[in-house]
């Protein structure tokens, strides 16, 4: 069975904004952000209370940018990196959506953004949103140490991103269109190193985009950019390399979310940037403004998540993998 679904009638993106902190604003996508907070707190009592208010605001820029209310929108979907994904709940839970919450760790903007095209273009919504966040501190809680602890972080860690970015899609939208999606499958070679997450999800990433491929019969030539998030420096670099086992080069065309967030020279963030809101605040503030303008014209955007429990990983488990991929693109159709 293919994993590749492309629409008879694809849905429009109609507005997006991103949400981000000092870090990001610092690096090269600093400009492209809707707001930075300098406070981590953003003016709230704990982190994870920050990291709600993001996903908030992100909400919030996406609507006014396109003058839309609240009972515009007939869905909500949404997920972050937190357990039972409280960051959403009490990011949104002002907001009278119907809502769904999702889960797909640094792979779930692709996976709001799949559901919320295949409702509006299905017909079950006439707009539907996706939003989702994440926040350096309380991931470094929940999946590492306090903060305090001053553990040193080995080479090939990743920063996670402080920041959201939430988008609207319509089944009357202009440009930018989805076109199409592939669904992943779990992928799992055994890494079991949680500071090395570009290795453990770059398998899952090949594995996606090679099915977009074989379904479609598109190649890395139809696309300017295939957009992987947040594989980081090396799983970036492994993800070329199985393309090229299989003779597909997609050097040219290649980018990550996790190598675009940041300045290597400037900031001390070792293989790159991860987190939801990491691949969700370019896919936000910086592709989907450019697809619209027709700068770009195709791009495939290949979230990646690794699916790993702190617990389950200290009883010494695997860390399974997923990507989901989406077909954007400046035109409706061929």
């Amino acid at each position: 069975m293919k994993q590749t679904h492309i629409f008879k009638n694809p849905p429009g993106i109609i507005s997006s904004a991103a949400v981000g902190g000092r870090m990001e604003s610092e690096g090269p996508m600093g400009e492209y952000f809707d707001k930075i907070n300098e406070d981590p707190y953003m003016s709230t009592d704990t982190f994870e209370q920050g990291e709600s208010k993001l996903q908030k605001e992100a909400m919030l820029h996406m609507l006014k940018k396109q003058n839309l209310k609240e009972s515009d929108i007939d869905l909500l979907f949404g997920g972050d990196l937190l357990n039972q994904c409280t960051s959403t709940t009490y990011g949104i839970r002002d907001f009278e959506i119907p809502f769904f919450g999702l889960y797909g760790a640094c792979s779930t903007m692709a996976e709001a953004l799949i559901m919320a095209s295949v409702f509006t273009s299905g017909g079950y919504a006439g707009k539907a949103a996706a939003v989702t966040s994440s926040h350096f501190c309380s991931a470094e809680r929940q999946y590492r140490f306090p903060l305090n602890y001053g553990g040193q972080r080995p080479p090939t860690s990743q920063w996670t991103a402080t920041a959201s970015g939430a988008l609207c899609v319509s089944a009357k939208g202009k440009s930018p269109y989805v076109r199409g999606f592939t669904v992943g499958k779990i992928e799992d070679l055994g890494v079991t190193d949680a500071n090395n997450m570009g290795a453990a999800m770059a398998p899952a990433a090949w594995s996606t985009i090679s099915a977009f491929f074989n379904d479609t019969g598109k190649t890395p030539n139809d696309f300017d950019m295939i957009l992987t998030g947040d594989l980081g420096k090396v799983g970036s670099r492994l993800l070329c390399e199985l393309a090229e086992k299989e003779n597909v080069n997609i050097r040219e065309v290649h980018k990550d979310c996790a190598l675009m967030l940041y300045s290597f020279d400037e900031q001390d963030v070792h293989a790159g940037g991860s987190g939801c809101g990491c691949c969700a605040s370019v896919l936000c503030g910086y592709i989907l403004p450019r697809i619209r303008s027709g700068e770009f014209e195709n791009v495939l955007f290949a979230a990646t998540g690794a699916l790993m429990s702190p617990i389950i990983n200290q009883q010494g488990e695997t860390i399974p993998s997923i990507s989901h991929a989406v077909w954007l693109s400046h035109r409706h159709g061929c």
